[in-house]
């Protein structure tokens, strides 16, 4: 087997998050031992369809594509398969209805479900608005901004099993009343510091912003109409926030409910964390992602696309994930039960940018955006032909005909989705790739992660044809270590600055269309981080949310660096960010 070596920052995140330890806290398992856990108890889900000679050969097949890193499923997974605490979902959306016995409930399932490595996301949007009243004291309502807090205190005295501090996403719909309140919760950088925060945008918001006329403000108690506003100076107060310090973004809620294949079932307020993945309440997703740059083969001197490659690891890795839902140890009955009624799960891909400089395509070009095009629509047909193969061997979700896909007459599906593109944070640190479908932050910079620690990376390609044509040396390195462009180093050759922009080069626009051409071939949602210069301004923001609404995006994060004191990724010279 070709296994190929993991770089030192790699091995710091295993050892840090994910490997096992002792009562002690001595690592007591190799990467290869934490790989043939993770296949061992993810292939087990097959005795229950088929013989046991078949789990062997299911195991080697995991073993082999976790070990040499060609796909890996989210974090809680690869830290908890195999172990007591079995948890190996990553995303979970709580309901909170409009009274204090829900509001506390959700608290205490949030935080099982952070002791296991797992993310929440909640809609504030039933909560009635500050000062109305409450007729069961005579008193008056505190508002869901207020109750925000109390989710955020006991998120930060969970420390997720060890491993992963406990992450949320606040959501709030534009109509609500207390929506100003809401925007600009996160201006105080000491206030819901283990929280993102979403607007929810209704298609009537966008409706009166291009009109640029009123629209209503609802009691979600009464469903009264309360105030009107003007729809941009709202978009203005959000736009402004985001500018100021990168929340909130944006998600285009009734483009989910619609495009969501088990409607039927019930809305979806929220998502996850990251934005990527929208769900029902109490449900759960497990999420995986292919490495595009493991799925290239070269022709002579030149790489191209090994699609053989990529049709077998997209299909393994739709069984892997099919499996998960199976042997996972789920928190509480009511999230066990939607998530096996739906059986939704996302894969993805990560390395995207490193494989377009593998392939020698800039990363704001046509030619990118037809390769993400041609790469999605692909994984996309062959996760569908895999869920369609094994409802035929192990049945379809118990909601298909309350899905879209029976009212269609299309084949049972084993799973209510098939997609979806996660951020891969540390993910991309084990597999010695770029993230998601992010371009390059920079070709050096500072990420920082594990509670404060600081991983310096320089991507390998940049490097690698640096010492290639000769100009790779002291005077580079510092070069590239103070500026997060390369453009105006004068050492560097044209073609090369061509191929290693960075998110800072890139216009926004770029960004959107190519989260959009994602979109297109995606279940789910995209998690896409629009990473601005320190100079950016809020017209900026403005176009970036307006094009994503009108390119079928659902939802849109923007970053102006240097708008925060702390931030994951940085590099030197904060002023040029």
């Amino acid at each position: 087997m070709d296994v190929p070596r993991l770089s030192k920052n790699a091995l710091k995140v295993l050892e840090k998050r994910y490997l096992r330890k002792d009562q002690e806290g001595r690592i007591i398992e190799s990467p290869t031992d934490m790989f043939h856990r993770v296949a061992s108890n993810i292939s087990r889900a097959d005795l229950k369809y088929k013989e046991k000679k078949i789990l062997l050969k299911t195991e080697a097949i995991f073993h082999g594509m976790l070990e040499r890193l060609e796909f890996l499923p989210n974090s809680p997974t690869l830290m908890n398969a195999g172990k007591k605490l079995g948890q190996l979902a990553a995303c979970f959306v709580i309901p909170v209805e409009d009274s204090l016995d829900s509001i506390f409930e959700a608290v205490k399932i949030t935080a099982m479900i952070h002791q296991t490595g797992g993310g929440t996301g909640f809609s504030f949007s039933k909560l009635r608005p500050k000062d109305d009243p409450v007729s069961s004291t005579g008193g008056i309502a505190s508002g869901p901004v207020s109750f925000m807090k109390v989710f955020n205190t006991g998120t930060e005295v969970i420390k997720q099993g060890g491993t992963r501090r406990g992450a949320n996403m606040g959501i709030l719909r534009v109509d609500h009343p207390d929506i100003l309140e809401f925007i600009w919760v996160k201006d105080n950088p000491e206030e819901l510091v283990n929280f993102n925060i979403s607007v929810a945008i209704t298609d009537n918001f966008m409706k009166a912003l291009d009109k640029d006329s009123t629209y209503p403000l609802i009691n979600p108690r009464t469903e009264k109409t309360v105030k009107r506003l003007r729809a941009r100076d709202v978009f203005k107060e959000i736009t402004r926030a985001a500018w100021k310090n990168g929340d909130p973004g944006v998600i285009f809620i009734n483009r989910i409910n619609e495009q969501n294949p088990t409607r039927k079932i019930g809305e979806i307020e929220a998502t996850n964390p990251c934005g990527e993945q929208p769900l029902h309440p109490y449900e759960a997703c497990n999420l995986g992602s292919v490495n595009l740059t493991k799925m290239l083969k070269k022709i002579k001197r030149r790489y191209a696309l090994d699609y053989d490659k990529l049709s077998r690891t997209v299909s393994e890795g739709i069984h892997f994930l099919d499996n998960v839902i199976d042997v996972n140890h789920y928190p509480i009955p009511q999230i066990e039960s939607i998530t096996k009624a739906n059986r939704r799960i996302g894969l993805g891909v990560m390395g995207f940018t490193d494989m377009l400089i593998m392939l020698g395509i800039p990363y704001n070009s046509e030619d990118a955006i037809k390769t993400a095009e041609e790469i999605m629509s692909f994984i996309q047909s062959v996760s569908k032909e895999t869920s369609m193969k094994l409802a035929k061997e192990r049945g379809a979700f118990p909601n298909f005909k309350k899905s879209v896909y029976y009212e269609r007459r299309m084949p049972p599906l084993r799973n209510a989705t098939t997609t979806t593109i996660a951020p891969t944070g540390t993910l991309s640190i084990i597999a010695g790739c770029s993230g998601g479908i992010e371009p390059l932050y920079g070709v050096s910079f500072v990420r920082e992660v594990l509670d404060g620690d600081k991983l310096y990376e320089v991507n390998p390609f940049f490097k690698q044809m640096a010492f290639k044509i000769g100009i790779y040396n002291d005077r580079l390195v510092s070069a590239i270590s103070d500026s997060p462009s390369i453009q105006n180093i004068p050492s560097i050759p044209k073609d090369m600055k061509e191929l290693f922009v960075t998110a800072f080069d890139i216009p926004p626009v770029w960004h959107v269309k190519m989260q959009a051409v994602f979109q297109k071939y995606v279940d789910n949602a995209v998690s896409k981080t629009i990473n601005l210069p320190y100079n950016a301004t809020i017209q900026d923001i403005e176009d970036a949310y307006i094009a994503a609404y009108k390119l079928g995006c659902k939802g849109v994060t923007v970053f102006r660096t240097g708008s925060r004191k702390k931030q994951v990724l940085s590099c030197a010279n904060v002023l040029y960010c």
